[in-house]
């Protein structure tokens, strides 16, 4: 299931079988280079923060922004992924900064920027 905005992520992240932890990372992107013409930029991605929250505790990706800033407004993207409720978040939170900031493999998480728009990063 291809999942595209906040919403479609909350109704999965519910109907799975074993209650689920949502994990956030958020993160800032700075351009390098912006080619006009195929419409990509490149530059880096540095994580800014995360949390978990219960997919119960979730409302809306608004909700979600406005706790967030009351942080820092200092990011670009959010990062989601999921995990089964009993795992230990710690060490999947660890792995999403360090996938994001080294590059990695990200086509596992929900990458959304602030106006809950897809982001695709390759």
């Amino acid at each position: 299931m291809k999942i595209t905005n906040f919403n479609e992520l909350l109704i999965a992240a519910r109907s799975e079988p074993v209650p689920q932890r949502v994990l956030f990372l958020f993160a800032k992107a700075t351009a390098l280079k912006n080619d006009i013409k195929s419409h990509h930029s490149s530059g880096t991605i540095t994580p800014i923060m995360c949390v978990d929250k219960t997919a119960e505790e979730l409302t809306t990706l608004t909700a979600l922004i406005n706790e967030a800033d009351t942080i820092t407004d200092k990011w670009d993207f959010i990062f989601i992924g999921c995990l089964g409720a009993h795992a230990d978040v710690e060490p999947q939170l660890t792995k999403m900064s360090n996938d994001v900031a080294s590059g990695n493999d990200l086509s596992r998480y929900v990458i959304l920027d602030r106006q809950e728009r897809p982001i695709i990063i390759a």
